[in-house]
């Protein structure tokens, strides 16, 4: 959903989206860990300043990619909460009718087109809406998300070179959260900069902090701007961190308690509240109000999804093409 333009407005915005993709998330450990969500399941806390600021600039009519990182993605660009926690419980009432999963969300309505397990395989495929965009004079712009692992792979450089050749309205957004799975970025690449891959396609790049949603929302704003404006293409780099492991199963023993420690310093929503509180702006009691409206959304969706009915022997064989 697009943020208020007002700054004090969108400041309070940015807060209660994040503290519903925050709870969110806790909620799907929570059912995780009580076995109703099943499978691979990567969650996002941490890095919600990236999704929501970057989210925050497009219009209804956009399209939105994401690698498996996404249960905040979809809810973001408008998807009800009750159809995301329903597809993570695999329930025919989910956003991908039970068959997609932690992992391929959609919500071809919303604007939302997955949900990609494949690592930068969806990143071609927000070039083509892209190039559909330009070539049928929509005005739309498509945001593309994936992890600072994708930038080494080969389909991620032939997409920025096809992008900036075709001049498409496309956004690439790096969450460089230091960790392809388990392995540390400086093990990985000799660029630690990722914005600055960009360079080889002459193709306009910024390095964001990721856990500033406001920096987030600016910086994608600019570039949605142009591209709407101009047909350029942008690589955004946001600077962030996941708090937990690479997925559910993942102790994360490659990394330290002192640097999690410090990371957690940098925490998105902790960083906006207080300054929602010196700004007096919010008080105590709002607080209070708003986790206890958010607790309802959340309630209201895990009783949905417990209360849907799975996919039939039939349903699995619907919409299959090939």
């Amino acid at each position: 959903m697009k943020a208020p333009e007002d700054f004090q407005k969108r400041t309070l915005f940015f807060y209660r989206q994040m503290l519903l993709i925050r709870r969110f998330e806790e909620k799907v450990a929570q059912m995780y860990g009580e076995g109703y969500v099943t499978g691979f399941c990567h969650l996002y806390i941490g890095q919600e300043a990236v999704a929501t600021g970057a989210i925050g600039t497009l219009n209804p009519q956009d399209y939105v990619f994401a690698s498996y990182r996404e249960h905040p993605h979809p809810i973001l660009k408008g998807t009800d909460p009750k159809r995301v926690m329903a597809e993570l419980f695999g329930k025919k009432s989910g956003c991908s009718q039970g068959k997609g999963g932690s992992m391929h969300l959609f919500d071809v309505e919303k604007g939302f087109l997955g949900g990609h397990a494949i690592v930068a395989g969806h990143c071609p495929l927000a070039a083509g809406t892209a190039f559909a965009s330009k070539y049928l004079g929509n005005g739309r712009v498509s945001l593309c998300f994936f992890g600072d692992g994708a930038t080494n792979q080969g389909v991620f450089h032939e997409t920025l070179n096809l992008a900036a050749m075709w001049e498409l309205p496309v956004v690439f957004i790096c969450e460089n959260n230091r960790y392809g799975m388990g392995t540390a970025i400086e093990r990985t690449t000799k660029i630690y900069d990722i914005a600055k891959k960009a360079s080889g396609y002459a193709m306009p790049h910024e390095q964001v902090d990721g856990m500033d949603v406001e920096a987030v929302y600016q910086a994608t704003k600019k570039a949605v701007e142009r591209a709407r404006q101009e047909n350029t293409p942008t690589l955004l780099e946001a600077v962030t961190y996941r708090f937990k492991g690479h997925s559910m199963s993942d102790p994360a023993h490659y990394r330290t308690k002192e640097e999690l420690e410090e990371q957690k310093e940098r925490d998105p929503l902790r960083k906006i509240r207080d300054q929602l509180l010196v700004e007096k702006s919010v008080t105590e009691e709002d607080f209070k109000e708003m986790e206890k409206g958010v607790k309802g959304v959340l309630d209201e969706a895990v009783r949905f999804a417990m209360e849907s009915e799975f996919p039939s022997y039939e349903d699995i064989f619907a919409d299959v093409y090939a």
